[in-house]
């Protein structure tokens, strides 16, 4: 047995003894009441539940027992035949057969079926004649087509073997079972995890308050308070495939509605990641996949002309990099014109004609994220009212993770999600400014350079520097705390005003950042060190500052602020787009 096929037989058998053990309460409901409805419809939900699950994972005796069972609860629903303390005995007797069947599945023991099986069947057949007037007509109760009611035969051709095993065991009590799995609501996983977050920010402040010692003495702290995160962090990872294998109902009317033929792929469903995480995403997903349908898959005319295959084919992916999870929702269509995307953002003033003369292909096709932005031209059922995009990128940012579109026009259009797998700690690099300690996430980071000041350059559009052999700009962070109270004139004229005023031997420690395909340095007072911090959202007014996602307790027990890179990259391209306007 695979891991993956002995995941999903704890799955089935957590389910299954809970719903077995309802059944023993609701035949006892049943047999005190047989009239009432409510109680045969979720018998019969039950049963038909259990049947279709075991069926589709091949467990053939509890499939065939939990089916007959459903078929008795739908002549007694349909009124076709009458209830009796033979019954009665029998469906508990078949119940405890089930609770049998379930501990032989996990126990990997053979357990027989066939004699309570039989006695039921021929207890069915009797009761559907008698009900006919002894006729043997069963033109108002049929038989389900797909397990036909069997004759006395089917008691003959039962093993005697089978049937004294059984025998033997009929007199034996109904066992209490306790499963191997528990439910247990999100909310107290949440509340846990704070607490131990309140523990590690506790850890740091002791081995602060000991002069940073890190050795023996704290080396099992260490150990304990780790293996306490990152269990609680693994228990609450569920697997993607929970969530993609609700888009093939997306998909199917999404289709039905634009009148196209479209087929879904999915890949990576193993991977897993904070179950936070994916509800958060869950409703950008929806959006992708809706897109994918509505504006990248042609018609399917326009797909025979183009010599494509008529049905279409979005794809669903999911996989692992380090601690992100990457997402992707792509599809075979026609792919994004940056031309017409460049006229709709002039046409709806999201930038200006200039503005867009300087930008590259990436940086049109980033238009789509704006708010109220869209390329359809009609309102429809599914698109075309500018909501959808603008969300998908602030969903993600909003947990530190960011959202990337390519396009190659005739063959199709990806959108990629970099999310993290967990919500409940981050790397983080650490630094000083203003003689305050802050951080920015790890995952923007590409790397720390220290810089001699030869090593950068005046240009009209601000300081640049070299990384990697490739050109980027330079911004001293104290500096963008400024920017939103300076007019442009007062930018351009002191923005190198910081730079110059350095000494000539000064190394300047620079922090390069990377979003969405946007790298660029961040120049920092000093670099402490790197961390992992458990962040925390920010209270009011705290909250409205874009340039700050959270904080953290250090262990000195001071506060530090969690600098968001998206919101100042953001910042930063609309600035620097300005300035070369008005250069």
């Amino acid at each position: 047995m695979t891991e993956k096929e002995k995941k999903y037989q704890e799955m089935f058998l957590a389910e299954a003894f809970e719903s077995q053990e309802e059944l023993n309460n609701l035949f006892v409901q049943f047999e005190k009441d047989h009239d009432n409805e409510d109680t045969i419809e979720t018998i019969f939900r039950i049963t038909h539940t259990m049947k279709g699950n075991a069926m589709g994972l091949g467990y053939d005796g509890i499939a065939k027992l939990s089916h007959l069972l459903e078929e008795i609860f739908g002549h007694i629903k349909q009124k076709n035949i009458t209830v009796d303390q033979e019954l009665y005995d029998g469906l508990f007797k078949a119940n405890d057969k089930l609770q049998q069947l379930l501990f032989g599945l996990k126990d990997d023991k053979k357990v027989t079926y066939q004699g309570i099986k039989t006695k039921l069947e021929v207890m069915l057949k009797k009761k559907l004649e008698d009900s006919n007037g002894n006729e043997g007509e069963k033109e108002e109760a049929p038989p389900s087509p797909s397990a036909p009611v069997e004759d006395t035969a089917a008691e003959e051709a039962t093993p005697e073997s089978e049937v004294k095993e059984e025998a033997d065991t009929e007199d034996k009590k109904s066992t209490i079972v306790f499963s191997d799995q528990i439910s247990i609501p999100i909310s107290k996983l949440d509340g846990l995890l704070n607490l131990v977050g309140e523990l590690i920010i506790e850890k740091d402040s002791i081995i602060a308050k000991n002069n940073g010692s890190s050795g023996h003495n704290f080396s099992m702290l260490h150990r304990i308070t780790s293996d306490l995160q990152y269990g609680i962090m693994n228990i609450r990872l569920i697997q993607v495939g929970f969530l993609f294998n609700k888009f093939n109902r997306v998909i199917r009317d999404v289709s039905a509605i634009e009148q196209k033929e479209v087929e879904l792929e999915l890949e990576g469903t193993n991977i897993e990641i904070d179950r936070n995480i994916l509800k958060i995403m869950s409703d950008s997903l929806v959006h992708l996949v809706r897109n994918a349908v509505s504006h990248g898959i042609e018609s399917k005319e326009e797909r025979a002309k183009t010599n494509k295959k008529q049905k279409g084919k979005v794809y669903l992916r999911a996989k692992n990099e380090k601690d992100t999870v990457i997402i992707e929702v792509s599809d075979d269509g026609a792919g994004i014109d940056a031309e017409k995307i460049k006229k709709k953002a002039i046409e709806k003033n999201v930038i200006s004609k200039e503005i867009a003369e300087q930008m590259n292909k990436h940086e049109i096709l980033n238009c789509v994220f704006e708010p109220g932005f869209s390329t359809s031209d009609e309102v429809t059922a599914v698109s075309g009212r500018g909501v959808g995009m603008d969300v998908v990128k602030r969903a993600a940012e909003s947990i530190g993770g960011r959202v990337e579109i390519s396009s190659e026009l005739g063959k199709g259009t990806t959108t990629t999600m970099f999310l993290p797998s967990s919500m409940a700690v981050k790397g983080a690099l650490l630094f000083n400014l203003f003689d305050q300690v802050f951080a920015v996430a790890l995952s923007y980071t590409e790397a720390v350079v220290s810089y001699n000041k030869e090593q950068i350059r005046k240009t009209s559009s601000g300081l640049i520097t070299s990384y990697l052999n490739k050109p980027i700009s330079l911004i001293f962070i104290r500096d963008i705390f400024q920017m939103e109270d300076q007019s442009m004139d007062q930018k351009i004229d002191t923005r190198y005003t910081r730079f110059d005023q350095l000494p000539e031997d000064k190394k300047i420690d620079t922090l390069i950042v990377n979003h969405n395909n946007k790298m660029f340095g961040l120049v920092v007072d000093k670099f402490l060190q790197q961390k992992e911090i458990v962040e925390k959202k920010l209270e009011k007014p705290l909250d409205s500052n874009p340039l700050l996602s959270g904080a953290t307790i250090m262990g000195n027990g001071n506060v530090c602020l969690v600098m968001d890179v998206a919101s100042i990259s953001n910042i930063l391209s609309k600035e620097l787009i300005r300035e070369k306007v008005v250069l």
